[in-house]
C-alpha cells in the first residue's frame, strides 16, 4: 500500500509528518468518519470519550458522543495507556468486523476446497455463525463470487488440473465432484474453452494463427483461434512474445497468419494506435467466472475515462475485492481489446501494467488527447 506524508494535525502518539493516510490525516476528517460511522476508517484510529472513559471504533453503533468530549488515538494500545477502557459493544481491542468476516470467508473457502461435494449455503452459513442471507452477501463481497459460483470455479479448476496431470476425462470429472458426466459436458466449453479431450491433450487439436509485427509501442503479437482473438501481446522483443504464446498454448498447433488473417492484425494494431475509436474484435478469452466479469466491466469503460480498482469491484457487485480485480487485470491476455489500461489507483496514479507502465501512460494520453 502506498503511504503518503501528511502535514498538519496528527493523531495522539503519531508523528504528524509520518505515515497517516490523507483520508484520515486530521481530526476534522476523523470526526467526519465518526459521524458517518465509516467502517473503512477502522484500523486508522480509535476515538475515546473523556466523559465515559471508554474508547470505540470509528463505526461503533453506540450513541455518538459530543465532539468536545472526543480524543483520537492511533490504536487501542495508546487509548488504554491513556486510561481508557474498550467499548463492550464494538470491541475495539479485538479483530475488526472486516477481519472477522474475512476469517469466516477463508474458513468457508477451505471447507469448499476440501469437500468432495460442495457444502450447501445453509451448512456454510452455520459454520460461519451467520444467517444464510448475511453470509451470502459477506462471501460475495469478499471474493466477488457467490458461494455456489466459487464452488463451481474450484471444481472446474480441479478438472483442469486432473486433465493436465494425465487423468482420463471420465476420472477427472468424477475426481472434481461433478454429479454426472452430462452436467460437465454441458458446461465444458465454458469451463475449459474447448472440448475436454482436446484440453487433456494440451490444446493439441487447437489451431492458433498468429502474426508478429511492430507498432508505435514496440513489438506486437496477435493470435486467434477459430472463435476469435485469444492474445494481443506487447513488448520490446518479438521472440519473448512468441515464447509467451508457446508456453500458454503448449500443445496447440501454431501457424503463421495468412492473408485472410491480415485484417485481424490490422484491426488489433489500430486498437493500439487509436484506442479511442473502440474497434470491436471477436475475442476468445478464457478465465474464471470472476475474471470474465472483470474483463467485461473493463470493456464497458468508455475511451478517455478511467476507473479505480475499487470502482470496478463495486461495478461488478464485489465491493472490497479491489485486489482481486487487480489480479484479473494482470492476467488479461488481450492488450487494449480488454482495456485494463483504463484502471488506475484510487488517487488517479498509474499502477503496474502487464505490458509496462509507460505503455499504459501512452495509451491513456492518446485516448484523452483524441
Amino acid at each position: 500500500m502506498m503511504i503518503e506524508t501528511v502535514h498538519g494535525e496528527g493523531v495522539e502518539g503519531v508523528d504528524s509528518g509520518g505515515a497517516e493516510p490523507p483520508r484520515f490525516g486530521t481530526d476534522d476528517k476523523r470526526w467526519a468518519a465518526v459521524v458517518d460511522r465509516d467502517r473503512s476508517a477502522e484500523g486508522h484510529f480509535v476515538l475515546a470519550v473523556t466523559t465515559t472513559g471508554i474508547y470505540c471504533r470509528p463505526g461503533c453503533p453506540a450513541r455518538r458522543p459530543r465532539r468536545e468530549n472526543v480524543r483520537f488515538f492511533a490504536h487501542a494500545g495508546e487509548a488504554e495507556r491513556a486510561g481508557f477502557r474498550p467499548c463492550k459493544r464494538c470491541r475495539p481491542e479485538g479483530p475488526s468486523i472486516e477481519e472477522r468476516r474475512a476469517a469466516a470467508v477463508a474458513r468457508a473457502c477451505r471447507l469448499i476446497d476440501s469437500a468432495e461435494e460442495a457444502p450447501d449455503l445453509a451448512t456454510l452459513a452455520r459454520e460461519a455463525g451467520m444467517s444464510r442471507h448475511h453470509f451470502h452477501r459477506v462471501f460475495k463481497s469478499a471474493t466477488g463470487l457467490t458461494p455456489r459460483a466459487y464452488a463451481a470455479a474450484r471444481r472446474a479448476q480441479r478438472v483442469r488440473e486432473a486433465l493436465q496431470g494425465g487423468s482420463t476425462v471420465t476420472d477427472a470429472i468424477h475426481e472434481a465432484g461433478y454429479g454426472s458426466a452430462g452436467r460437465f459436458y454441458d458446461a465444458s466449453e465454458e469451463v475449459l474453452g474447448m472440448p475436454p479431450a482436446s484440453y487433456r491433450r494440451g490444446g493439441r487439436a487447437e489451431t492458433i494463427r498468429f502474426a508478429l509485427g511492430g507498432c508505435s509501442l514496440g513489438s506486437i503479437l496477435v493470435a486467434a483461434t477459430g472463435r476469435g482473438v485469444c492474445a494481443i501481446l506487447l513488448g520490446d522483443d518479438p521472440e519473448t512474445l512468441l515464447r509467451e504464446l508457446e508456453e500458454r498454448f503448449a500443445n496447440a498447433r501454431l501457424v503463421g497468419g495468412d492473408e485472410a488473417f491480415e485484417d485481424t492484425v490490422t484491426r488489433a494494431v489500430a486498437l493500439v494506435e487509436t484506442p479511442s475509436l473502440g474497434h470491436e474484435l471477436p475475442l476468445d478469452v478464457r478465465g474464471t467466472a470472476f475474471q470474465q466479469r472483470v474483463w467485461q466491466a473493463l470493456r464497458d469503460i468508455p475511451p478517455g475515462s478511467t476507473m479505480s480498482y475499487a470502482e470496478v469491484a463495486d461495478r461488478i457487485g464485489a465491493p472490497g475485492a479491489a485486489r482481486a480485480v487487480a489480479r484479473a487485470c494482470a492476467t488479461n491476455p488481450v492488450a487494449v481489446a480488454i482495456p485494463c489500461h483504463r484502471v488506475v489507483r484510487r488517487d488517479g496514479g498509474l499502477s503496474g501494467y502487464r505490458w509496462g507502465v509507460e505503455r499504459k501512460r501512452a495509451l491513456l494520453e492518446r485516448e484523452k488527447g483524441s
